[in-house]
């Protein structure tokens, strides 16, 4: 239960941003236009990188450079200059800004209010850190920026569930860092690979999303910072999490136009006590259809005690079924007249043609 003096906070900060979150902003993500283009922008201290991760505009730089620095290994996955799957994580984050979720949950600072770029490392959502630190010390690591660069995040005594540098993030979370090393390496490796294109662009996805996951499963280490939210935004945030898993054996590809379809129908603001979709008044049509989808498919799974999770999972077994899966996730989440119980037929149909 939040205190009274952060529901009101919280409540304030949804009011000045409205119902829906904007993730655009000519037609990129938030602040893209002032995020570093060279990382030599980036703080430095005695040939150090520094950069400080309670920064918005660092953490949409760490994207915009990888970003950079990758595109000339992504040819596999389009022609065009928009589509990475990096983009998803940015366009993610821009999410987290504009609906408020950055901000301070216990009230006691002003950051992500009066301090617009201020990340809160007390919010469970800047827990987002794995999903963007840890891919770019890896990159920085495989020689993606500068060679023989050096970076050191700027992480504040008390937070030692997150790491400052390369060495200490694959200590403590060393099958996240592996994952990310390995995506960057299979990167260089598909540029010389004999492989078709499409069979390239479906094993580099593999590599992104078990990368991903593996920062999400490491983002675990912050859920402590649950309990400073309302039991709507626990349930909400758990679901969302839950979601991933599907995306992910699916090898969604989250470049920048795919990616904003399905992040802007998320709920524009920090969910409130008695929060419950499809009726929340103040939320859109759009809004309220995503929440009251992942509060389904999160109940399902944990009524069949996890197997749909796991039958998605088997289901999802070749290039043709992730396909086939990836459109069948666009309906669920985007079109309103799909009903879930489809949604549960067609994946037990497809997980029992696999086994047989």
């Amino acid at each position: 239960m939040l205190r009274p003096v952060v529901q009101c906070l919280l409540l304030a900060c949804a009011v000045s941003l409205s119902s829906t979150a904007v993730v655009l902003e000519d037609g990129k993500p938030l602040q893209w236009s002032h995020a570093f283009s060279q990382v030599t922008e980036l703080p430095e201290q005695n040939g150090v990188t520094t950069p400080n991760p309670s920064h918005f505009l660092h953490r949409m730089s760490f994207y915009k450079l990888l970003i950079a620095a990758t595109d000339p290994y992504m040819g596999t996955m389009g022609t065009g200059a928009e589509d990475s799957p990096v983009w998803g994580l940015a366009i993610q984050l821009a999410w987290l800004l504009s609906s408020g979720r950055l901000a301070d949950p216990t009230g006691q600072t002003n950051c992500g209010l009066g301090e617009p770029m201020c990340i809160s490392l007390n919010s469970w959502w800047s827990c987002n850190y794995f999903v963007s630190a840890l891919p770019f010390l890896s990159a920085a690591q495989q020689g993606f920026l500068i060679p023989g660069m050096q970076v050191q995040m700027q992480i504040p005594e008390g937070f030692g569930e997150y790491c400052s540098n390369y060495a200490d993030c694959a200590t403590k979370y060393p099958d996240a860092m592996n994952k990310w090393d390995a995506f960057f390496q299979g990167l260089r490796d598909a540029a010389t690979s004999p492989l078709p294109d499409s069979e390239k662009k479906d094993l580099l996805l593999g590599l992104y999303w078990a990368a991903q996951m593996a920062s999400i499963y490491a983002s675990s280490a912050c859920n402590a910072k649950q309990s400073l939210y309302s039991s709507e935004e626990i349930s909400f945030a758990n679901s969302w999490l839950n979601s991933a898993e599907y995306v992910s054996a699916a090898h969604f590809q989250s470049n920048l136009v795919l990616s904003s379809k399905f992040v802007v129908p998320l709920p524009g603001r920090v969910l409130k006590e008695g929060d419950v979709a499809p009726n929340i008044a103040d939320l859109t049509a759009e809004e309220n259809h995503s929440l009251n989808t992942f509060t389904w498919m999160k109940n399902i799974n944990t009524l069949l005690g996890g197997t749909l999770v796991s039958m998605w999972q088997k289901a999802m077994c070749s290039p043709t079924t992730r396909e086939k899966g990836r459109t069948l996730l666009e309906q669920l989440m985007l079109d309103p007249s799909f009903a879930t119980p489809t949604f549960l037929s067609i994946i037990t149909g497809m997980s029992t043609r696999t086994m047989t």
